[in-house]
């Protein structure tokens, strides 16, 4: 039987934002992936947060990305961590192709997980959690 890793349950999932994340989140919920970069030294910031790390600036533009990224890191899970029942899901680390120097905690899924390794080429995608909010979420990139 071939096993494939799937997204958790958006019905278990809620977000909190505040001024900083509000941006990332309301372009999630419109299917783009933005991402915080400094206007001052053009370093991305993520997760949002008010100052730059690099040179502490406020000044920031929201830049929407390709959505193309790199496996960094990886785990294999195989129980819901809401229900303890059974569930292959695959949290990951992403290195994000537009955005040098940050990464992105998100899940992969639509895979086997015994063919997930870093080094993995995925695109973004989108699931559907509570209150009419999406969450990024990848899939397999076939280049």
């Amino acid at each position: 039987m071939t096993v494939t890793a799937q997204a958790l349950p958006g019905a278990n999932i809620s977000i909190t934002m505040d001024n900083c994340t509000a941006p990332f989140w309301e372009a999630a919920k419109q299917e783009r992936l933005e991402v915080p970069q400094c206007s001052q030294c053009g370093s991305f910031r993520m997760p949002p947060r008010p100052y730059c790390p690099e040179c502490q600036s406020q000044d920031v533009n929201w830049v929407q990305l390709s959505g193309k990224g790199t496996v960094y890191s990886f785990a294999l899970c195989n129980r819901s961590p809401f229900t303890g029942e059974e569930l292959h899901y695959v949290p990951v680390v992403m290195d994000l192709d537009d955005a040098p120097g940050i990464r992105l905690v998100s899940n992969l899924v639509d895979i086997d997980p015994a063919a997930v390794h870093i080094g993995l080429r995925a695109l973004v995608s989108w699931s559907p959690i509570r209150d009419g909010w999406v969450l990024p979420i990848f899939r397999p990139l076939e280049e």
